[in-house]
This record gives structure tokens, C-alpha cells and sequence, in this order.
């Protein structure tokens, strides 16, 4: 059986959400969408997802082939401010992707080097990062595992809470915060390092702990039993390509690598 690394990390990133039960499930782009969408239709059906408009939904719609809402399974109405009263009530899991993480699972969306008044780089700005990472959990999803996403020292701009004590709000502690996995094109990480430090828990197909930490910049804890990625199942595969019909997840990861990289 072969699958692609961009189907490995869909598989690998759906166990994100099991055994969650009922909480919404945001997936921050194609590949995350599809995860949580892979999630939905497997191991936790009944987390719930939008259509990314105003309606909640009992099966997932698909990332590709749609071309209208017309038959969407509509279970009820999630308008815009009752986002809001489940983002803040800490019922949803959002799958997102940072341009920088940091040690303490800080990240930033907003902008890159320079100062903060004159970046080198805009990006989107913090959006609702800051308030998202304080009130549900959340997990990262990193196509190019690198030491320019995984910085040293602190992200450029922190945009999201973290497990540093120095930035923690007033009357928090780490039991408020709650990140959940990172997914890279290398590996599956976690926070249950020593003093929530960032933790390698499995390897993908043919990738080697050495090849991680390089492109880490700070010293990563590792399991005591580091598993490999495992690979999809034949109905994994067959829901996703139903999830994605048109196989844009095929443009997500240049050129495309294969799931098993070759020695």
C-alpha cells in the first residue's frame, strides 16, 4: 500500500481530536480540515464541524468538488456569535498552523523580524490567537519542519498563550493551557516533556530523531519508547480521497513526497 506524507500527516493529525466527544473542531486549512474531518467520520462522531458559513453539520463536508451547499448535512444553525459562545465556553479543538512556535508552544501569526512597528514581513496579525489559546485546546500542524518555524528564543511576535510562566495572564496557571499535539512533515510532538517541555513521540516513516532536532531550534525531551507514524488504513485512505476528490492534497507539500521516505 502506498500513501503520500501529506495523507500520513492527515491520519496522524485526526487522532488529535479522539475520544474528545462532543467539542467543535476547527481545522486551520486543507490538510487540518481534512484531519478533523477524518476524525468526525472515525474515531469521534460526535464531534461536531461547520460548513464554514452559519450551519453546523452531522458528516463533514468535503475540501474539493463542492460547488454548492445545496445538501450539506445541516444539523443546526452556528452563526457567528455563538462561535464566540464556544470558543469562550472551551468546547472546541482547533487543528492550526503557526509560522513560528517556540519552546514554550508560544506562536506567532502576526509578522516576521525587523520590530514590532516596522516587520519585516506582515502576516495576518494575532486574530483571535490570543484569546483562542487561553480558552480550548489546541494543536499545531507544521508542513516544513524547520528551525525558521521552531525558533530560538522567543517567537518574533507571541501571539498565543504558552507554558511560559512569565507571560502566563493573571490568576492563570499551566492547567489553563492545553496544547494538544504538533504534527511536522518529520514527526509528532507533544508538551509532556519535563516541565511541559516540547517532546518527540513518534517518527514518520524513515525519518531519524537526529534529522528532528537539527531543525529544531531549542533541545526537544523525547519518549521513553519513540514510536513510527502509523502508516494509514486502507479506510483511512478511502475516506479521505472521498473527503477530497479532486486530490488537493496532493498540491499541499511540494512535490508531493511519499509517506515512506526511501533510505
Amino acid at each position: 500500500m502506498t500513501f503520500s506524507l501529506a495523507e500520513l500527516m492527515v491520519c496522524a493529525a485526526s487522532q488529535s481530536f479522539d475520544d474528545e466527544g462532543e467539542v467543535l473542531a476547527t481545522g486551520i486549512g486543507l490538510l487540518p480540515r481534512l484531519a478533523a474531518s477524518l476524525a468526525m467520520r472515525t474515531t469521534n462522531p460526535d464531534m461536531m464541524m461547520t460548513d464554514s458559513q452559519s450551519y453546523m453539520l452531522s458528516r463533514p463536508n468535503p475540501v474539493s468538488g463542492m460547488t454548492s451547499h445545496a445538501g450539506q448535512a445541516n444539523e443546526n444553525w452556528m452563526g457567528f456569535a455563538r462561535i464566540f459562545d464556544n470558543v469562550w465556553s472551551g468546547a472546541r479543538h482547533a487543528l492550526v498552523g503557526p509560522s513560528q512556535v517556540d519552546r514554550f508552544g508560544q506562536t506567532n501569526i502576526a509578522a516576521l523580524g525587523g520590530t514590532y512597528d516596522a516587520p519585516k514581513v506582515q502576516l495576518l496579525g494575532v486574530r483571535g490567537f490570543p484569546g483562542n489559546s487561553i480558552s480550548h485546546a489546541n494543536s499545531f500542524f507544521v508542513p516544513k519542519h524547520s528551525t525558521r518555524v521552531f525558533v530560538a528564543g522567543e517567537c518574533d511576535v507571541v501571539c498565543s498563550v504558552g507554558y511560559n510562566p512569565d507571560r502566563l495572564p493573571r490568576g492563570y496557571s499551566f492547567d489553563d493551557v492545553d496544547i494538544r499535539r504538533v504534527i511536522t512533515d518529520l514527526c509528532v510532538m507533544d508538551f509532556n516533556g519535563p516541565n511541559k517541555q516540547m517532546r518527540v513521540i513518534s517518527l514518520h516513516p524513515g525519518v531519524q530523531l537526529a534529522e528532528v532536532q537539527e531543525n529544531t531550534g531549542f533541545e526537544l525531551a523525547v519518549a521513553d519508547t519513540v514510536a513510527e507514524t502509523a502508516s494509514p488504513t486502507h479506510e483511512q485512505l478511502a475516506i479521505i480521497s472521498e473527503l477530497d476528490p479532486l486530490n488537493f492534497r496532493a498540491k499541499q507539500l511540494k512535490d508531493n513526497p511519499p509517506g515512506v521516505r526511501s533510505a
